[in-house]
C-alpha cells in the first residue's frame, strides 16, 4: 500500500498525465484511494410495538443493493434481535480484523443516549423504566472497541438512529437523539442529523439522509468527505434547517465509494432489477 507520500506523487503524476493516453495500467487505480476488500453490515429496524419506524426496513434494504453494486461483501439484518445485534456487529468485527478490509457499519432505526453513551434499540426491547436501557439495548461503545482492535485500513460508521420518540408513551426520553462522540482512528463516523436532534423517518420509500446518501454515493469523482458535505446540504435544505446530518471524522487516506468508476446510470438499472 502506497505511503502518504508516494501517494501524492502518484497524483501529481497522473495529473501530469492526464489528457495524454500515457497514464500507466493501475497508475489511476493506486490514485483512487485505498485498496482494500470492503465489507459492510447493514441494519434497519422498524417493527417496534411501541414506536414502530416506516423507512429503516426500506433504507437498509436499499443501502444493501447500493453497497453490494459498488463492491462490498455486505449482510443485511432488519427487524433485529438484541441476541441477533449483538452476534452479527461480533461477527462484522472479526471478519474486517481477519481480511483487514475496509468496514462499513449502517444502523437505522430507534437510537437513545443516556449518562453520555449512545444505544442502538432492537426491536425486542421492552422498555419500562431507564434503567431497563443498559439491559435491553446494545451499547455503541462495545462496537467501537471492537473496531479498534480490529486494525483494519479503514472504518466507516453510519449511524441514522435519531428517530423521535424510540420508547412511545412507556418512557418518554429526556435526550432526543445520541450524544456526540469522537470517530475512532482512521474512521469517519456519520449521524444523520446533529448529536441531540432527530431525524425525519422521511415522507418517501427512504428517509431523508439515506434518500440523499444512496444518490451521492455513485458519483465516481467524489471522495467519502464531499459525499457526506453534499448530502448535509440537500438535506438541510429539504428539511429548511430542521435537519443538518454531522460527521466525525479520523481518516488519513482517500475512499471512493464508486472506486471503479461506474457509470450512476448503469448502477441504477443493476439495482432496480436485483431482487
Amino acid at each position: 500500500m502506497p505511503t502518504n507520500i508516494q501517494r501524492r506523487s502518484i497524483l501529481k503524476t497522473a495529473g501530469f498525465l492526464a489528457g495524454t493516453s500515457l497514464i500507466p495500467s493501475g497508475l489511476l487505480e493506486a490514485a483512487r484511494g485505498i485498496d482494500a476488500p470492503r465489507i459492510a453490515l447493514i441494519i434497519g429496524n422498524s417493527k417496534y410495538p411501541d414506536s414502530p419506524l416506516i423507512n429503516p426496513f426500506n433504507d437498509a434494504s436499499a443501502m444493501g443493493k447500493e453497497l453490494k453494486a459498488l463492491g462490498f461483501d455486505t449482510q443485511v439484518l432488519l427487524d433485529s434481535s438484541l441476541k441477533d445485534l449483538g452476534s452479527a456487529i461480533q461477527a462484522y468485527s472479526g471478519r474486517i480484523a481477519k481480511s483487514k478490509a475496509v468496514g462499513l457499519f449502517y444502523y437505522a432505526g430507534h437510537g437513545v443516549q443516556l449518562a453520555w453513551r449512545n444505544y442502538l434499540v432492537p426491536v425486542d426491547a421492552n422498555i419500562d423504566r431507564v434503567d431497563d436501557i443498559p439491559k435491553q439495548t446494545f451499547e455503541l461503545n462495545t462496537m467501537l472497541i471492537a473496531l479498534n482492535k480490529a486494525q483494519n485500513p479503514m472504518n466507516i460508521i453510519i449511524l441514522d438512529a435519531c428517530r423521535d420518540n424510540p420508547f412511545g408513551k412507556k418512557l418518554p426520553t429526556e435526550q432526543k437523539g445520541l450524544s456526540q462522540f469522537d470517530a475512532p482512528n482512521n474512521s469517519l463516523l456519520c449521524y444523520a442529523t446533529a448529536p441531540g436532534n432527530v431525524a425525519s423517518d422521511g415522507a418517501g420509500a427512504n428517509g431523508l439522509f439515506t434518500e440523499n446518501l444512496l444518490r451521492e454515493m455513485r458519483d465516481p469523482e467524489a471522495k467519502i468527505e464531499d459525499v457526506f458535505k453534499r448530502v448535509r446540504l440537500k438535506v438541510r435544505l429539504a428539511s429548511k434547517g430542521q435537519q443538518i446530518p454531522w460527521e466525525s471524522t479520523s481518516l488519513e487516506e482517500d475512499f471512493y465509494f464508486n472506486a471503479k468508476g461506474l457509470n450512476p446510470q448503469d448502477i441504477e438499472a443493476a439495482i432496480g432489477g436485483s431482487k
